[in-house]
């Protein structure tokens, strides 16, 4: 198999290429070589999504089996449309990794590929679907950008040449969003640590290495088709996620529950502040049931965990990026709920 891997140097896009190597496939990777260098074998060629003129020489370096496209989470639309349509003459099929925020009813209903996707255009700009300051209602803009992306593939390659993967949370080695490596950083420090809401609540955070191999998977199938890529419903706990933050870290701290309405009552941001909780209906009910039967194989969450500690501990450092700085409470708050607990 040949694969040009659209981005391919950072978080999922190096593992896309990665796996791609290891199973002895010919790896491009097209990027601006601002973020992270790709892996050792991978054939990069350095230039910008939204430039004509990068898109037709990186046509020109093809054919390719398949595009894997893992770098448009700041394109328009219209700018996935265009490279869509620039690289379909030299590739028999595009991978598009979207997200569940295409759907209009996440996070607060339970999903499954047949719900309804947001509206969003395949040649929108950049400002479809922005709200004005003193909108209060559902901030659906992401949404609907990544909804008219995945329509943008569609409309390039055709249904039967297209999958799009629709990921909940990514964590693993080289994540860059935070919220795994606050969690273990926190759990190192040990003392009483603040847990969010119910021990028992299951929730379905994926592996990227997982994702990355379900995306090749996509690109040597025939056929297209939308997939919710996430763990399955039974998957793992709140529980068993912290319990195995403090395996890794040396299970010196001690978790101290805390209900959900208290959180709330002391203004905790669901999702950042303490990463992972949330209250949504939705948040955590997304049938991949269709993904697992296309293929997708989740490790154990305590595996996902216990290799980011060790590349975090070997030195590891993710792409920088400003998500990163929204995600843990400060001590401070942590300490002034814990009292209320204690109280």
């Amino acid at each position: 198999m040949k694969i040009c891997v659209l981005g391919g140097t950072w978080f999922l896009g190096r593992a896309v290429a990665q796996e791609a190597l290891d199973r002895g496939w010919s790896v491009t990777a097209f990027n601006r070589g601002r973020s992270g260098v790709a892996p050792v074998g991978t054939r990069e060629i350095h230039g910008d999504r939204t430039v004509p003129e990068d898109l037709i020489r990186l046509a020109q370096e093809g054919p390719w089996d398949a595009v894997i496209d893992t770098s448009a989470s700041e394109l328009a639309p219209r700018d996935v449309l265009t490279g869509a349509e620039s690289l379909e003459p030299v590739a028999g099929k595009y991978v598009f990794v979207s997200t569940v925020n295409a759907y209009r009813g996440w996070p607060n209903e339970p999903l499954t590929e047949s719900s309804e996707v947001l509206d969003g255009p395949a040649d929108a700009d950049g400002d479809y679907g922005r709200l004005p300051a003193n909108w209060t209602g559902p901030d659906w803009y992401y949404g609907r950008q990544k909804a008219g992306a995945e329509r943008a593939s569609v409309e390039a390659f055709g249904a039967s040449r297209t999958s799009v993967l629709r990921p909940g949370v990514i964590l693993g080695p080289g994540e860059y969003v935070g919220r795994l490596p606050w969690w273990l950083r926190r759990a190192s420090k040990g003392g009483a640590i603040l847990a969010p809401g119910d021990p028992n609540k299951m929730i379905q955070p994926v592996d990227v290495r997982d994702v990355a191999a379900f995306a090749l998977d996509q690109a040597a199938s025939t056929g297209g088709g939308a997939f919710n890529v996430a763990a399955s419903l039974d998957h793992e706990t709140m529980g068993g996620f912290l319990r195995a933050c403090l395996d890794v870290t040396g299970r010196a701290g001690q978790l101290v529950w805390a209900p959900d309405d208290l959180l709330m009552e002391n203004g905790v941001v669901q999702w950042t502040e303490l990463p992972l909780w949330r209250t949504h209906a939705g948040a955590w009910s997304v049938d991949s049931s269709s993904a697992q039967a296309a293929g997708l194989r989740c490790r154990p969450l305590a595996e996902t965990i216990g290799a980011t500690w060790d590349w975090l501990q070997g030195g590891g450092m993710p792409v920088e990026h400003p998500r990163w700085a929204e995600h843990g409470i400060s001590m401070e708050k942590e300490e002034k709920i814990l009292a209320q607990l204690n109280g």
